[in-house]
């Protein structure tokens, strides 16, 4: 129950490119018959993803995964408008920190848009916050922690009215939300083959046609001259087709899965001292809760031991000790913030699943509470 950290990838992804990889091995770039060979399924793979997302292939552009595509969304729109006076970004406080430290460790002047209390971003306040010299505005999708649903539509239109372009990382919502660009209006979505039962190392940034975005990375003209470094096509052609599958019956996926999603959570509230994070529209597979008195890092040590593997937040942070940042930004204190849960499912995920975490649970956080002083401090303080 950890799928927003990665998921597993789907057979028949592992059945296609396995197949590809004993007879295409040749260099997209060349021109011999091997190359050629591999350039047809890195084009087919692109016309996929093209495809799943609304837009002309030729706005989709490879990455080694979502991570390198915002930071070339970003680093890109900056060094393509400085020249005409604009070097500034607006961006949320609850954003992944593959945007948060791009802006801050390269000294970026930026607008952190607070979220509210139950972790949306209201377009309104993207408006007040742009400003004449704003290159960029940069709002996910969805939250990768505790799920929430940006009204992405509405800020694009702003954005648009204001003059400034917009990007949005979709890594958590692509594959899991019906997602148009050109009906949304998006400038750039930032999508992770690995969070849709896809491969890992392979992302993709959708870039609009008529937007000339610097290179992030050069080298050799792949990409069309725009991404250096030879392009992984079975891992490009594996993404695709998980985009792809992903999509097929998705709203029947989604029903399901979040009939199990609202299971848990109604089931884990029934735990004294616990409250729920992040507002009713988010993922379907979203559950992300705080338990009072215990600390995130022993539950899921728990959890792991009873065969439950979960998190306390986002993936990329787990080596730190710190609460997440996103539950600091709704609100929460230090202490309530340190005892968060994330749970993410995904359409493989059953209700006899939920059973067990919600059997096995309770005795969990009991027992941890048990051994907690803080837990015994805020007894004796209510």
């Amino acid at each position: 129950m950890d799928n927003a950290a990665t998921t597993a990838v789907y057979e028949n992804v592992i059945d296609e490119m396995a197949a590809l990889s004993k007879t295409v091995y040749g260099n997209p770039s060349s021109l011999h018959a091997e190359g050629t060979q591999a350039k047809k399924i890195l084009d087919k793979a692109r016309a996929l993803v093209a495809e799943s997302l609304g837009c002309d292939e030729k706005e989709i552009y490879f990455t080694s995964g979502g991570s390198e595509a915002d930071n070339w969304a970003i680093m890109g729109s900056l060094c393509l408008l400085r020249k005409k006076g604009k070097s500034h970004v607006v961006t949320t406080n609850i954003e992944h920190y593959a945007v948060l430290h791009t802006l801050k460790r390269n000294n970026i002047d930026a607008t952190y848009i607070p979220a509210d209390k139950d972790g949306y971003i209201k377009a309104e306040d993207v408006a007040s916050a742009i400003r004449e010299d704003t290159a960029l505005v940069s709002v996910m999708f969805a939250n990768n922690e505790i799920g929430t649903i940006m009204p992405i539509k509405e800020i694009a239109e702003v954005c648009k009215e204001r003059n400034a372009l917009f990007h949005s990382d979709g890594v958590q919502a692509a594959g899991h939300l019906d997602i148009n660009v050109k009906t949304l209006g998006l400038d750039m979505l930032s999508i992770s083959g690995h969070k849709f039962h896809g491969p890992k190392g392979v992302g993709a940034l959708y870039i609009r046609k008529g937007i000339f975005l610097p290179n992030l990375i050069y080298g050799g003209g792949q990409e069309s001259g725009r991404r250096a470094g030879t392009e992984n096509a079975i891992g490009c052609y594996g993404m695709a087709l998980a985009l792809q599958t992903s999509l097929t019956d998705l709203q029947k996926k989604n029903t399901a899965t979040a009939k199990i999603r609202d299971k848990l959570i109604d089931g884990i509230l029934k735990i004294e001292k616990t409250r729920k994070n992040g507002g009713d529209n988010r993922l379907p597979g979203n559950v992300n809760v705080c338990f009072e008195g215990i600390e995130g890092e022993s539950l899921l040590l728990h959890l792991d031991l009873k065969g439950v593997a979960a998190s306390s937040g986002s993936a990329c942070t787990s080596g730190s000790l710190d609460p997440s940042h996103v539950l600091l930004a709704l609100g929460l204190p230090h202490e309530i913030a340190h005892g968060s849960l994330r749970l993410s499912l995904s359409e493989f995920n059953t209700p006899e699943e939920a059973d067990y975490v919600l059997k096995v649970l309770p005795g969990i956080v009991e027992n941890l509470r048990e051994m907690s002083p803080v837990w015994e401090k805020m007894k004796k303080e209510n």
